[in-house]
């Protein structure tokens, strides 16, 4: 039986659709951790579905903004996807948090938000301040793209 999990329509694009979490790609033992902090989990499990079926990444949810820091410090992130729009505490101020912790201080954020459109993110150049940031909907080839690119 082929089982397939349509995308959310606002996390992935229409046309995406996210498989299940099987890989036949070989285990990599250096696999990137990435923290996804939004207040949406139906979001936040469909991005960590995508990224772990690339047999890339160990992916933590987080949907709570005011735990995010704790959850980030015991996780050790590589990596941060963070949406900017969350109920008690907005991203960029959890962003400011994460930069003020010593054990979280230069760890790579990328601002994944459904507040500006795919234009506006070309225009901006793709960063919203000082931090990388990416339009929902989005496809999972540029999701995983971005964060190849900010992990180096």
């Amino acid at each position: 039986m082929n089982t397939t999990l349509t995308a959310s329509e606002n996390i992935f694009r229409p046309e995406e659709v996210v498989a299940p979490a099987f890989s036949n790609a070989p285990f990599k033992p250096d696999k990137k951790r990435i923290l996804i902090v939004d207040d949406r989990a139906r979001d936040t499990g469909l991005v960590k579905l995508c990224l772990e079926r690339t047999n890339e990444y160990v992916v933590r949810e987080e949907n709570d903004a005011k735990s995010a820091v704790a959850t980030a410090e015991s996780f050790q992130p590589d990596l941060i996807l963070l949406d900017i729009m969350m109920p008690g505490m907005d991203g960029g101020t959890v962003a400011a948090c994460f930069q003020q912790s010593p054990k979280l201080h230069g760890i790579p954020i990328v601002f994944l938000t459904g507040l500006v459109t795919q234009s506006e993110v070309e225009a901006g150049g793709g960063h919203l301040g000082d931090y990388p940031f990416l339009a929902k909907p989005i496809t999972q080839s540029e999701l995983v793209a971005c964060i190849r690119s900010q992990l180096g």
